[in-house]
């Protein structure tokens, strides 16, 4: 069975990326482009205070590459 997405914000999901080095490369309207030193680009799409559907939060996660398991340490 797969572990189970927590429910977080855009804003939560932003702090634990920066956490691993990715960093705002750029804004268009609403969403939010993160890129890290080996070219990883994360979009976001920020609404303050909505929480992420569990597709979209999966989809940022793949993009990252970073597991679920990690995702939950980095949110600590």
């Amino acid at each position: 069975m797969t572990e189970k997405l927590p429910r977080v914000t855009a804003g939560d999901t932003i702090r634990a990326l920066e956490r691993v080095v990715f960093f705002l490369a750029r804004q268009s309207g609403s969403h939010k482009i993160y890129k890290n030193n080996q070219g990883k680009r994360v979009t976001i799409s920020f609404h303050t205070g909505k929480i992420l559907h569990p597709k979209i939060l999966t989809s940022i996660l793949r993009d990252a590459e970073i597991t679920i398991e990690r995702f939950k340490e980095l949110m600590k």
